[in-house]
């Protein structure tokens, strides 16, 4: 997907995904200009209640990186949970590895962390895993593999790790960068920017 098409799903939704770098930088398209795209994006909308659930949807199906189709199978997941539903579906989708890969830093975007997993450059307790919906489980060990420790995103893993704030249901070893899935996170310790009770709505749960 390009870039473009990228920032005009951040202003349909008027809701910052978080795809890539440029999300964070002055060069986000939301920042400069909070309209809708279209002829008509400044104009102010009556949303029905129908409405601000699918836009909810389409939030946390981008904020995840997931197809219609992988959604709805993760929320059938978590339905067979004993926990509240919204609190089910969100330690399934934080457990997803580049989701993971994303939160402990080793990538600046959720994109990238798609990427690198894909191109098999992390391990889960010791076997590569090239599967970025792969689900990890508390105590799973990740770590990035020998023969990609000297790629240049990740030469200067150390100064970019600094200044991060690691989550307190994940662990990283700053002087082997070997990470570890802790824990489930509770519903309140991760900063949702989309209404997970309204999502659910649309799917009629």
């Amino acid at each position: 997907m390009k870039i473009k098409a990228k920032c005009k799903i951040c202003r349909s939704l008027g809701q910052k995904i978080l795809w890539n770098e440029r999300c964070l930088s002055g060069k986000c398209a939301l920042s400069r200009r909070r309209v809708r795209p279209g002829m008509h994006g400044y104009k102010v909308r009556s949303l029905s209640d129908y409405a601000k659930q699918l836009i909810e949807k389409q939030k946390i199906k981008n904020f995840y990186l997931l197809k219609e189709n992988q959604i709805k199978n993760i929320i059938d997941l978590a339905k067979k949970s004993k926990e509240p539903l919204p609190v089910a579906l969100i330690k399934k989708l934080e457990s997803k590895f580049d989701t993971v890969i994303w939160r402990l830093g080793y990538s600046s975007s959720k994109l990238q962390s798609r990427q690198l997993i894909s191109h098999g450059h992390f391990m889960i307790n010791g076997k590569k895993v090239n599967l970025p919906n792969y689900f990890l489980k508390p105590g799973d060990k990740i770590e990035i593999r020998e023969k990609s420790k000297n790629l240049i995103i990740f030469k200067d893993l150390n100064k970019k790790l600094k200044s991060y704030q690691i989550p307190l249901w994940l662990k990283l070893d700053f002087s082997s960068f070997k990470g570890e899935f802790v824990r489930y996170p509770e519903l309140e310790e991760v900063n949702l920017p989309f209404n997970i009770s309204l999502a659910l709505q649309f799917y009629g749960q």
